[in-house]
Order: C-alpha cells, then sequence, then structure tokens
C-alpha cells in the first residue's frame, strides 16, 4: 500500500486545525488517519493532534492481524481519547469546547477499515468512479436524509458547519465503521471538508484519473482547494492499492 498526503492552511484561516499522519503496527497493519479540529482559542489544533498522534501511537504497539479484533480495539481507543480530549478541555479555560473530527482507514490484507465521526470522509476511487463511503455527521445531512433539504441545497445552506457527532465535545464517541474489499487500482481518499466544500467530485475524479503521482495528485487537491477560495484549512491523504505495481 502506497501513501501520501499533504495539509494547508487555506485561504481564509490564520492556523491549521487539521492534523493527518499515517502508521504501522508491529505486524504492518497500515493506520492511516485525518483529524479536523474545532472550538477554543487553541482547542481546534490540540484536539486534532490529541487525536491522531494518541491513538497512531497506541495503534503502533499492537499487533493485530485480524479485521475483528482491530475494529474492537479502534472503537474503544475512539471512547478512550473522547474522554481524554474532554478532560483536557475541562482543565484549561482556553481549551473549552475543543473537539475534532475523526476519518481513518485501517488496511489489512485484501481489505480496508474505514472509521469516521464528524464530516471529514473517506472516498474509494475504483474504475474511474469516485464514490463517498462514509456519512457525514452533520445537521445538513440529517436534513437530506429526512428529505428536508436537497443534496445541492445542503452544499450552500449557513448551518451546514455544524456537526452533530465529533470526539470530544460530549460523553459520547460514536464512529461509523464500514469495510470494503480492496481491489487492485483502488485509491482510497481522506480528507477534511475544507477540501470537499472546495472542490467538486468531478474535480476530484479528474485530478485521481491523471498520471501525476500520489504526491502531486495530493498537491492538486490542495490547489484546487485554495483556488476555489481556500476558505478552510484543507487536508488529503490518498492510499493506493498497487499490489506490486508502481502507482503512476
Amino acid at each position: 500500500m502506497k501513501f501520501a498526503y499533504r495539509t494547508d492552511v487555506g485561504q481564509r484561516r490564520a492556523n491549521n486545525e487539521d492534523y493527518v499522519s499515517v502508521y504501522q503496527n508491529i505486524a504492518g497493519v497500515q493506520f492511516a488517519i485525518v483529524a479536523d479540529g474545532m472550538g477554543g482559542h487553541l482547542g481546534g489544533d490540540v484536539a486534532s493532534a490529541m487525536a491522531v498522534l494518541h491513538i497512531g501511537y497506541d495503534f503502533e504497539q499492537t499487533e493485530f492481524d485480524k479485521v475483528e479484533p482491530i475494529i474492537s480495539w479502534l472503537v474503544a481507543e475512539l471512547q478512550k481519547e473522547n474522554k481524554h480530549i474532554l478532560n483536557k478541555s475541562q482543565q484549561y479555560p482556553d481549551l473549552s469546547g475543543m473537539g475534532t473530527t475523526f476519518v481513518a482507514a485501517i488496511y489489512y490484507q485484501n481489505e480496508f477499515i474505514i472509521a469516521n465521526i464528524g464530516d471529514s470522509r473517506a472516498y474509494l476511487f475504483r474504475e474511474q468512479k469516485l464514490s463517498q463511503m462514509t456519512e457525514d455527521h452533520s445537521l445538513v445531512n440529517e436534513l437530506v436524509k429526512h428529505g428536508q433539504l436537497s443534496a445541492e441545497a445542503a452544499k450552500h445552506h449557513p448551518q451546514k458547519n455544524i456537526i452533530t457527532r465529533t470526539l470530544g465535545v460530549s460523553e459520547q464517541a460514536d464512529a461509523d465503521v464500514v469495510v470494503r474489499r480492496a481491489q487492485h487500482g483502488d485509491y482510497i481518499l481522506l480528507c477534511s471538508d475544507g477540501l470537499t466544500n472546495m472542490v467538486s467530485d468531478d474535480e476530484i475524479s479528474t485530478i485521481l484519473a491523471s498520471p501525476r503521482s500520489l504526491e502531486l495528485k495530493c498537491q492538486a487537491l490542495i490547489d484546487a482547494a485554495n483556488a476555489a477560495g481556500g476558505l478552510d484549512n484543507i487536508t488529503a491523504l490518498l492510499l493506493y492499492e498497487d499490489r506490486g505495481v508502481t502507482a503512476q
């Protein structure tokens, strides 16, 4: 599995509250994470870094090489980190109300485990088609699901940034977890909403289909979001299933 990532402050924000990294455990299983922090004077930076660094470090110490125990571990780890962020926000006034989204992909043999909390997303680009594998935990998505808002209207809704599930804001940290079979040539894109709010699915597909390296694809996604206004921090992480074939 090859990977690359880029993160950028964007055009409007003073600080980058996104955090991104890739880890590998003792058994050689890879774990990619993107987190988008929010709240407090410095809280967003702190919450996203805590989630990625703590959970990533704990994963490095594991020897899991089966899907079921990995999922059980991740669900428990998210609950533990949720309490950790809550406790930290209660200890320091500057961090009050901080929280973070979380989206991750764990690759084992021929399967991807995808987990998310919040509105950072995971996409699959397979055979020139882009599909979203995660569901946004947001107010506008709930309105769309209940038929009270169209998908097009949701893109410009004034309350589109209201998140209904995060790490660190409430006692609950319920992640959605899905398992997908991998195929040769798959791309998995993990990203913050600073990308998806600025760049259409068609443009993302065009960039992923282009004959660029993984690093340049990530940079092209960042550049596209900035060219569209760069209203938020932007993070793009790509995983490529090569099975011995060099990514182009």
